[in-house]
């Protein structure tokens, strides 16, 4: 990308929606708008754990208003991610299908530690250069995310879903403040820490800080208490608890620094931090200025290359993990994109990588069982702890390795996509024509596309050269015959 672009990230939190604008200068994303909206998605969960109409109108509201600032960026400027609630809502998906309309550019819902990787990614990108072991936390409505690191590399991940919305919610939920409640609050938050906990032991990092809302909230009143700013200690925490106390209701809360949309939930956060200190044997936490935003806007830049695109690395490493045949995974990756160059000349680089991806991934499975490989494969996929995938590009590849060979009727929603069916079309063919685990003979057989059909032209005698190939390739014909899709053969000359 070139300096002067503008990137733009949007955090769907479980309390607030935010988007960050910067423009590119030299390496660095340098602030040029931020916007923020209290949503409270996190608290519009009903007991069945799916998001009431009021909570996504909220938020498709505030979606559609973001999406108006958003209006003539490009997709590869802008990425939207969605954290704990939906991660958990039973009914995201229609959330997020109408969410992605509005907002005009697709949402992506990270795991847990997905989302802790991003926030170290921003908060080190923000902090100084140092070698000094970073303990990284941060406090969000439904979940709290910890991470251990070193410059730039985050090493240790892991996400709890204990938050501030959340812990308001169960332990304040008339807003009074009692000992008791603070007490079972805090409770309650570190029995959801404890087992992640002991993965942060005190002697693994030099520094912590905090990121992201609750632990900035936290720090303007103490700093406006007098407490030296960009600092929060445990003694000045459990202070400010105190003061709660004494308050005794929420509304009764007088706090210079406390900004009315953070009030319904500055009780669940405290006892979350609390939590958080008594667990991790913090003393000393800095407020770190980059979160989750900011991790976003520095891995769009990454994923603008693939040597600097962490999902490769990612790919290569399940490829080890999982004893994949390099030099199958390179057949199938090669044929599957000069067919794909015959029905999309020119299709974006985005497009290319997944498919690239999903040929070198193909035989994932087989680690498992050959027999039912794919099935296989696609599981391993859809539940693999993936740094830089979305849940939804994973689910996308765990299809495409789903849907390589067999029948079709196992994927009979998604082929409505006719850029997923063009994909899945090339990587089928891919593996049909290497399953002698050798380079398909030469030429290629050519492949296009008329509507909702393909045609496969062969050259001449192919068939009695190949027989085994062309049986394959008309069972193929036949598996696409009951999709809304056709498959049809030609000869040349």
């Amino acid at each position: 990308m070139d300096d002067g672009t503008l990137l733009a990230a949007l955090d769907l939190g479980s309390n607030s929606f935010r988007l960050e604008i910067g423009r590119l200068d030299h390496g660095r994303v340098l602030r040029t708008e931020y916007l923020k909206e209290t949503v409270r998605q996190g608290g519009g969960l009903s007991p069945d754990g799916s998001l009431t109409l009021e909570a996504m109108q909220r938020g498709w509201d505030c979606l559609a208003r973001f999406g108006e600032r958003l209006a003539g960026f490009a997709p590869r400027q802008v990425r939207a991610v969605a954290t704990q609630t939906l991660r958990e809502a039973r009914n995201r998906e229609e959330f997020l299908v109408r969410g992605a309309e509005v907002l005009g550019f697709p949402i992506d819902v990270i795991s847990g530690p997905e989302e802790a990787r991003l926030i170290y990614a921003g908060a080190a990108r923000l902090l100084p250069p140092s070698n000094e072991r970073r303990l990284v936390v941060d406090v969000g409505g439904r979940s709290t995310e910890m991470v251990l690191g070193q410059g730039l590399e985050a090493r240790v991940l892991a996400s709890c879903p204990i938050g501030s919305v959340a812990s308001s919610l169960t332990h304040f939920p008339e807003g009074r403040y009692t000992a008791s409640a603070f007490a079972a609050a805090q409770a309650a938050a570190e029995a959801a820490l404890e087992e992640e906990a002991a993965r942060f032991p005190r002697s693994g990092w030099d520094v912590a800080y905090g990121a992201s809302g609750t632990v900035g909230a936290i720090g303007d009143i103490l700093a406006a208490l007098g407490e030296p700013p960009g600092l929060i200690t445990r003694a000045a925490l459990h202070a400010l608890r105190e003061r709660l106390l004494q308050a005794r209701q929420v509304d009764q809360v007088r706090l210079a620094g406390l900004k009315e949309d953070r009030r319904p939930v500055i009780g669940g956060g405290i006892s979350v931090l609390c939590a958080v200190f008594a667990q991790l044997g913090i003393e000393r936490l800095q407020v770190a200025q980059g979160a989750l935003r900011q991790g976003v806007l520095y891995d769009l830049l990454q994923r603008e290359a693939p040597a600097t695109d962490i999902r490769t690395a990612t790919v290569q490493a399940l490829a080890r993990r999982f004893g994949v045949d390099a030099e199958q995974a390179g057949r199938v990756d090669r044929t599957a994109r000069e067919l794909f160059a015959q029905l999309c000349p020119g299709a974006p680089e985005d497009t290319l990588r997944t498919l690239h991806w999903a040929a070198q991934l193909h035989e994932i499975g087989n680690s498992i069982a050959h027999g039912e490989h794919p099935r296989h494969g696609a599981y391993i996929l859809e539940h693999a702890d993936a740094p830089g995938f979305g849940e939804q590009e994973l689910r996308q590849l765990a299809r495409l390795v789903l849907g390589q060979r067999g029948k079709l009727r196992k994927l009979p929603l998604v082929l409505e996509d006719a850029g997923f069916a063009l994909q899945l079309a090339c990587l089928r063919l891919a593996v049909l024509l290497c399953h002698a685990r050798r380079d398909p003979a030469p030429p290629l057989p050519r492949l296009e596309r008329e509507a909702a059909a393909f045609c496969v032209t062969l050259p001449a005698r192919w068939v009695e050269r190949y027989p085994q190939s062309a049986h394959l390739l008309r069972e193929e014909v036949e598996a696409w015959r009951k999709t809304p899709w056709a498959m049809g053969i030609a000869y040349g000359a």
